[in-house]
């Protein structure tokens, strides 16, 4: 079987979505699937072509048995509803092209979170008359009002009308959350053409590490408690809170030895810069991002892992994939997102919960663990007997069997 996918992000990236969609073709390839990839020049978040890469009309690369065709695009910066609307339109035409010089196609999958790439998809599928799935991560353009970057009005009617037409006539749809399912099912879409594949993570890759002494070191985090998020700097994250927390924790001379790390980039990155450096914080390090193969080191030098969402009801639907990265790590969470994702958490006691955008919270749950081992190894325990139960290999082969049924 010959699966064409359609995403505009990709490894060497190292956000959820490269990720997931990595993980799982390679897994598909071993299962004896043909897998091609339709993407982009590496550049997220900062809009830069990662080192060793063009943005060229067309290159064509094979990673792990995946035949991987990048294609151009306008390249920017995660930040600028237009320039970035202007990104997925180029990828979504560009893709559309470049999906001619792909044969004997038995399905086509398209990836959010925004939804211009399914509309490249249901086009191909159009012109090689194969059915396609749109793999909903996220719910665009939902997502994209939550966090202010667009207003009611005539442009969202436009984009919420072609989010209902995909949904309509995708031949199925596997979203990444149980409540997707449950909200498209609310919109009127049929629930029988809908599937569930959570986010999970790569257990040959994500596991227990002692901390790495000689980073601890370089980066000032010797004999210091430390907690940490790492991912995008987004709007939709505020780690403004997690600054206003770390603010609070210096005033305190009990809490003297813990340290709060920001790994990765993102449009709030130099926006929360300039608040550390006005709140005149000690006790938070910020370190750009780093390749896919270190983030475990990184993820190794945490005590505990913060994981954090704006509060808005769209974000109570969502699934931080680096939830199930800690689980796989032993690495216990902190986790400031309501909804499907926080039940988790509950469920499988791998950390606590605290308000999303509520510091003082945060502060007070941080201050307790950094003087609880006894709690943080027993959360540690959970995390990796819950990991075995989102194992991106039998997530990949579930999801391989929908894609097989379907095409």
């Amino acid at each position: 079987m010959h699966i064409l996918f359609l995403t505009d992000n990709f490894p060497p990236e190292v956000n959820a979505p490269a990720s997931r969609t990595y993980e799982h073709a390679r897994e598909w390839v071993k299962l004896g699937a043909q897998v091609t990839i339709i993407t982009c020049a590496p550049n997220f978040p900062q809009g830069k072509v990662f080192e060793g890469y063009r943005n060229r009309l067309r290159s064509v690369e094979d990673m792990d048995g995946i035949r991987v065709i990048r294609v151009w695009t306008y390249i920017t910066a995660n930040e600028g509803i237009y320039k970035r609307t202007l990104d997925y339109v180029s990828f979504m035409l560009s893709a559309f092209i470049a999906s001619f010089g792909v044969r004997k196609v038995d399905v086509i999958i398209g990836t959010s979170p925004q939804f211009f790439t399914a509309i490249s998809a249901f086009l191909v599928s159009l012109t090689k008359r194969r059915p396609w799935i749109f793999e909903l991560r996220d719910l665009w353009p939902a997502s994209i009002k939550a966090v202010g970057a667009i207003k009611d009005g005539p442009v969202l009617s436009a984009l919420q009308a072609v989010e209902r037409f995909l949904y309509q006539r995708a031949t199925r749809i596997i979203t990444v959350t149980h409540a997707f399912r449950e909200e498209l099912m609310a919109r009127g879409i049929d629930g029988s053409k809908i599937d569930v594949i959570t986010n999970g993570a790569d257990l040959s890759r994500f596991q227990p590490l002692e901390r790495p002494q000689k980073l601890a070191q370089s980066l000032g985090l010797e004999n210091f408690f430390v907690a940490g998020y790492v991912g995008t700097h987004g709007l939709a994250h505020a780690l403004e809170t997690l600054l206003e927390a770390a603010a609070i924790l210096q005033a305190d001379q009990g809490t003297s030895h813990v340290r709060i790390v920001l790994l990765g980039d993102g449009a709030r990155k130099p926006a929360l810069l300039k608040l550390a450096s006005e709140l005149e914080l000690k006790n938070v390090i910020f370190i750009d991002s780093v390749s896919k193969a270190d983030v475990p080191q990184y993820w190794a030098l945490l005590d505990v892992s913060i994981i954090h969402l704006k509060r808005d009801p769209v974000f109570t639907t969502v699934i931080p994939s680096k939830l199930f990265e800690c689980m796989a790590m032993g690495l216990p969470v902190l986790h400031g997102v309501e909804g499907e994702s926080a039940d988790i958490v509950r469920r499988e006691g791998v950390g606590e919960t605290f308000a999303p955008q509520n510091p003082g919270e945060l502060a007070a749950h941080l201050a307790r663990l950094a003087n609880s081992p006894a709690t943080l190894a027993a959360y540690s325990e959970n995390c990796l007997a819950a990991a075995r139960r989102y194992d991106r290999k039998a997530l990949a082969s579930a999801m391989l069997d929908i894609i097989t049924r379907t095409a």
